[in-house]
């Protein structure tokens, strides 16, 4: 099997939307979030613009960053609206992501929204989906916009009713953000006529998502190639994403395969990280797998297909058979995978391309499209109403063992310490159905409503934060990914209920 690197050197098929791509907080796998070179990376991938997160400093002056403190992404500390824009100018925002960009500095709203594309590009300026933290900044905003992007097409977003409202009034196109689909929601938007609604990845599939809606209909963070998939068909008028070439080259499969109703081309199951793996020497976030994959022919011709993989975080041994064929219009093959390796820490996960070619033919011209798809590491367990030890990863050879306990109570997941591994002042941490949340020594949480109709379970990680002797930097202990809320902490696993 190929390096994917091998397959990349044809140029990716661009084709514009509908529906609009942005890069989510720019380029957020190859920069670091919310700079301005993540930005440009995003339109170096040929995006149709950015989704960023703006806060205010104490001088009232909105700055790119999506935390309301600075710790996460920065070399500084506290709250971002408790400091003036000169301090945080200071701060380094890219040192955390790699050290080739130490030194990146958060970017004023004002410096990005004039970005244009690289080289003489004849297609419009960028679209701008800013996400604005509090309604205290909707003024500033609304002047920086007149004086430095009135050519733009911007949408002001926030889950904040509050902030919606205060941008519409100041003439700003708007979109309310929210989680999944609701009929107060649909209320709002119509009575006070927002122009954009913007749900997570795969929202707009509950039963009345394709009705008429009286608003532009987007999503946020649409990675899974089955969403994006699903987002280009429907379609949606845009959406963010932090997978851009993916994305890129599901849209172009869309216009290619317009009559084609099957799933994702490349179907890849995920890889369970089990317990006491006999390959935890190469790290507890490995394994060692014999799986079977799916690659399908959506085109209405042939193709000849060859496969290729990238590690991206850790090290791994692969084979694949078949690596290359041929497949006739509407043809599946099934594909065995042996698979070896990984890392002490989650990361992001392995990638399976499938680089599809076509020779010219009756109104086509010959040409190829590069899709991949993630192999997904991951831990289950089932939530039961006794106690079960949760075992945070070893993520280093000289790592203390940490550990949480975890059951129910009700509708309640309950987590509490059993063994901080050494951390200072820790407390709990949990990734739940999307969401982040901390606690102290233990942690009460809601359960999703459906959550023992959940087919899959919910996803879920939980661990510790504290801090190591002599240094107040947050250093978490992880039972799974997830944690923190970035890409660079892996996939969350999955809680099912008991059965």
């Amino acid at each position: 099997m190929r390096e994917a690197s091998e397959l990349e050197s044809d140029a990716p098929l661009f084709i514009p939307g509908p529906p609009w791509i942005l890069g989510h907080r720019g380029s957020p796998r190859e920069a670091p979030e919310n700079t301005t070179v993540s930005l440009r990376r995003a339109l170096i991938h040929g995006l149709d613009g950015f989704e960023y997160d703006v806060h205010g400093t104490i001088d009232g002056e909105p700055v790119l960053i999506h935390d309301d403190t600075v710790t996460r992404t920065t070399d500084g500390r506290g709250a971002v609206g408790d400091k003036p824009l000169t301090e945080l100018l200071q701060l380094d925002a890219g040192g955390w992501f790699h050290k080739r960009f130490a030194g990146e500095p958060l970017p004023l709203l004002e410096e990005v929204l004039p970005l244009e594309r690289p080289g003489d590009s004849a297609l419009d300026p960028p679209i701008h989906m800013i996400e604005l933290k509090e309604s205290g900044l909707v003024d500033r905003v609304a002047q920086l916009v007149e004086a430095f992007a009135r050519d733009r097409s911007i949408r002001i977003a926030s889950f904040h009713r509050s902030v919606v409202l205060a941008a519409r009034d100041a003439g700003l196109p708007t979109m309310l953000l929210a989680h999944r689909p609701d009929e107060d929601d649909l209320g709002f938007v119509r009575r006070e006529r927002i122009d954009a609604h913007g749900l997570e990845a795969g929202g707009w599939a509950w039963p009345g998502g394709d009705r008429t809606w009286p608003c532009e209909r987007w999503e946020w963070s649409v990675d899974d190639p089955g969403d994006l998939l699903a987002a280009c068909r429907r379609p949606l008028f845009g959406f963010n994403t932090n997978e851009a070439r993916r994305a890129l080259a599901v849209r172009a499969l869309c216009h290619l395969t317009p009559d084609d109703e099957g799933g994702y081309p490349l179907a890849v199951p995920e890889l369970e990280i089990l317990p006491g793996d006999p390959f935890a020497p190469a790290g507890e976030w490995a394994g060692r797998w014999t799986l079977v994959a799916s690659i399908r022919n959506p085109f209405p011709h042939a193709v000849d297909v060859e496969l290729g993989f990238a590690g991206r975080n850790g090290a791994f041994e692969v084979a694949a058979e078949p690596s290359a064929m041929t497949l006739a219009a509407g043809e599946a093959r099934p594909i065995e995978l042996r698979l070896v390796g990984g890392s002490f820490s989650p990361g992001a996960d392995p990638l399976l391309f499938a680089r599809f070619a076509w020779k010219a033919g009756p109104g086509r011209s010959a040409g190829a499209l590069l899709l991949d798809a993630p192999l997904t590491r991951l831990r289950r367990v089932v939530l039961r109403d006794h106690s079960t030890r949760l075992d945070c990863l070893r993520e280093s050879p000289r790592a203390r063992a940490a550990s949480l306990s975890m059951r129910r109570s009700g509708r309640w997941l309950m987590l509490a310490i059993e063994d901080a591994g050494g951390l200072a002042e820790a407390q709990v941490v949990a990734h739940l159905d999307g969401r982040t949340h901390f606690g102290a020594r233990s942690l009460r949480l809601p359960l999703p409503d459906d959550f023992d109709h959940r087919r899959g379970g919910v996803s879920f990680s939980a661990g510790l934060v504290g801090h190591g002797e002599g240094s107040t930097d947050p250093l978490y202990r992880r039972w799974a990914g997830g944690l923190p809320a970035d890409l660079l902490s892996g996939s969350p696993g999955r809680l099912l209920p008991a059965v």
